[in-house]
């Protein structure tokens, strides 16, 4: 069966300015694995998810008890990888037609010396009104950046490297599991003398998904987002759905914005190195993603062949 590695965006766990009770999280996570489930038995499933509205409750959760010292963000993505994978695989399990879901606590190598330990990008946690920004940073000494009508924390969001665990993923789907991995983009470590240790970062996880992908020899790349498609001109009466392009078409929408820079550059990077087929697109679009009849469908340029 052809192997499909799927990227849920935070939406199909937490909806925006939604309370993060575990009641919320489940109901959207049993729409997210009922729509899901529709793909098991004629695929092999890959999942990874977004963590940031979790990871950046437990940060919060963090600086309410003064009495202990804050934990460092590899360990918040690390409780957020357990808890928000056993959530997943519970509510697959639900399913008949699914047997065997793993989640794999999954660590990523980064670079030490990555340029995003200087600037900053990756949102976690709430959005907050503008004019809460000089409280917030007093008290925290976090670094907010605006987010749409809002403002936002950023952290520094390394490049994948290596995924520690790419062999006992692959025997996992070998064995016929569907597998949740990297989730929250993975936990970020770096190489020392002694082997790994945790840094204080976290992962894209549309990144680290086309890594994942690109080193499982996906057939197919999914990133699911609340957008239905890529825009050009996003917000202007000019924007326009880009529907089936080439990595070529997609390369200058590729920025570090943040937000769909990520996306763009992900589907990209697992094309050109796969010559297999990407979308960006809607989770209630699945199926129809894969019919090529919506989203943004990325295929290789004319003449690419697979590696």
């Amino acid at each position: 069966m052809e192997l499909i590695v799927i990227a849920l965006g935070g939406n199909a766990i937490a909806r925006r300015n939604q309370h993060l009770t575990v009641n919320n999280q489940y109901q959207n996570i049993d729409a997210t694995t009922k729509i899901i489930a529709k793909l098991a038995g004629k695929y092999r499933l890959v999942i990874v998810h977004g963590n940031g509205p979790q990871v950046g409750l437990l940060a919060l959760q963090n600086q309410a008890y003064f009495q202990v010292p804050a934990y460092p963000l590899d360990i918040l993505v690390a409780q957020t990888q357990g808890m928000l994978g056993y959530m997943i695989g519970r509510s697959l399990q639900q399913h008949n037609n699914i047997n065997k879901v793993v989640t794999v606590l999954t660590q990523i190598e980064v670079d030490e010396h990555d340029p995003s330990f200087s600037h900053p990008t990756k949102y976690i946690g709430p959005v907050y009104q503008p004019a809460q920004q000089q409280q917030l940073q007093a008290q925290y000494g976090w670094t907010f950046k605006k987010d749409g009508q809002y403002i936002r924390r950023v952290v520094p969001s390394s490049k994948p490297k290596t995924i520690l665990e790419l062999d006992i993923i692959q025997q996992l789907l070998t064995n016929d599991a569907i597998v949740i991995c990297n989730g929250g983009g993975g936990i970020p470590v770096i190489k020392d003398a002694k082997g790994y240790k945790g840094i204080e970062a976290v992962i894209d996880k549309d990144l680290s998904a086309a890594k994942l992908a690109t080193q499982l020899k996906a057939d197919h790349l999914m990133i699911l987002t609340d957008a239905d498609a890529v825009y050009e001109n996003w917000g202007t009466p000019e924007q326009t759905a880009l529907r089936h392009v080439t990595p070529e078409r997609l390369k200058p929408l590729a920025l570090d914005d943040g937000a769909i820079g990520p996306k763009v550059k992900s589907v990209i990077e697992f094309v050109e190195k796969t010559g297999n087929r990407a979308y960006i697109g809607t989770l209630s679009d699945i199926e129809a993603l894969l019919d090529t009849t919506k989203g943004t469908i990325v295929s290789p340029s004319s003449g690419q062949s697979k590696e």
